[in-house]
């Protein structure tokens, strides 16, 4: 550096103008990228230490770091009597769970899958749903049950099944289905913070994703309130409306139609139950076409109750077409990657379904 300023000065150039070149090429630092599994690790890492009642169990979530590391480093951080591993059973681990929150704790109940829920379905809706209503509101049962949900990638049919319409059916439960990152670590802080039962599902292709996160989404005091869904992109077409995985193959197809002239505006919505149908029609009012997107089967899924609600509510007179629905297909998933890939939703089945809509 003194070589380079010495010769500045010999071709009789001011010092000062180094120094400015060196500030001209310092870039602007690059938005945080932070995946859907270390934004999850975050948020209950935060918890953990802000209430010492918050405590984690499940199969494999401490020595083993959990099955998708998304508890990686809690157990040597907080020890034994936070991060408990359990046997494979989850009635028994959920029931002391529910337990655990009956007494006055705040457990994180992690299922390896929810489709292994199905073992503890007893626990979580007639133990943990219920019991608010059921003691006249005397004994809350503040407790998260959490962990991958929908279809996964080659394990069939009973490890690939979404149970966002399963659980949100059943009063008492709140069901939060985050998209990325940022959702994550919002969400699940307050829904380890809520006084209710909430079932978070997560998606387990989604784990390695990076998403960029603000620097105010990355504080210790930044939560998402449950029930409130967001626009991901703005349009004046259609609306498009989703949760989960989908929400990025509703933003994918929305770019491609853009190209085309037609302007989706997406909403991501992040809360299953309680449902926010007020943005959902203020959308429509807009854009006075809706398509849903969602993995889980057709029958009385998530779509059909937002064409339900659309159908009941003021949005319904400002419909210029039926509202139509993408969903997986109504079957038991396949195993052959084909015929799986067939099964859910592609960018390419909103897209049809878009133009159709559209007569475009």
């Amino acid at each position: 550096m003194a070589m380079s300023l010495v010769n500045i000065i010999r071709k009789g150039k001011p010092v000062v103008s180094a120094v400015r070149r060196r500030h001209f090429h310092r870039t602007v630092p690059a938005a945080v990228q932070v995946t859907v599994r270390d934004a999850l690790n975050q948020a209950m890492d935060e918890e953990l230490e802000r209430d010492e009642r918050v405590f984690l169990l499940g199969e494999e979530v401490a020595q083993y770091d959990g099955a998708y590391k998304v508890s990686r480093g809690l157990w040597k951080k907080y020890g034994d009597k936070r991060i408990i591993d359990t046997p494979i059973s989850e009635m028994g681990f959920a029931g002391i769970a529910v337990g655990a929150a009956m007494a006055g704790l705040r457990p994180i109940c992690e299922f390896m899958t929810f489709n292994f829920s199905m073992q503890a379905i007893d626990q979580v809706i007639n133990s943990a749903a219920k019991t608010y209503y059921m003691s006249a509101g005397l004994q809350p049962v503040p407790i998260v049950f959490r962990g991958p949900n929908g279809a996964s990638a080659g394990v069939a049919a009973q490890h690939s099944q979404c149970f966002a319409a399963w659980y949100a059916h059943c009063p008492g439960l709140k069901v939060v289905s985050p998209w990325n990152s940022e959702d994550c670590r919002g969400l699940l802080k307050s829904a380890i913070r809520d006084d209710n039962p909430v079932v978070f599902l997560e998606n387990e292709l989604m784990y390695g994703v990076p998403f960029e996160m603000s620097d105010e989404s990355q504080s210790k005091d930044f939560v998402i309130p449950i029930g409130k869904a967001k626009i991901e992109r703005a349009g004046s077409h259609v609306t498009l409306v989703s949760h989960s995985r989908y929400v990025g193959h509703c933003l994918d197809a929305a770019a491609v139609l853009a190209k085309e002239g037609v302007e989706c505006e997406v909403i991501n919505l992040r809360t299953i139950r309680p449902m926010d149908v007020e943005s959902i029609e203020t959308s429509v009012m807009k854009t006075n076409h809706l398509l849903t997107v969602e993995g889980g089967w057709p029958q009385f899924g998530v779509g059909a109750e937002i064409c339900a609600r659309i159908m009941e509510g003021p949005a319904f007179n400002y419909l210029d077409a039926p509202v139509t629905r993408v969903t997986g297909v109504d079957i038991p998933m396949p195993y052959a990657k084909i015929l799986e890939d067939n099964s859910v939703p592609q960018v390419k089945d909103i897209i049809f379904s878009v133009k159709k809509m559209l007569n475009v």
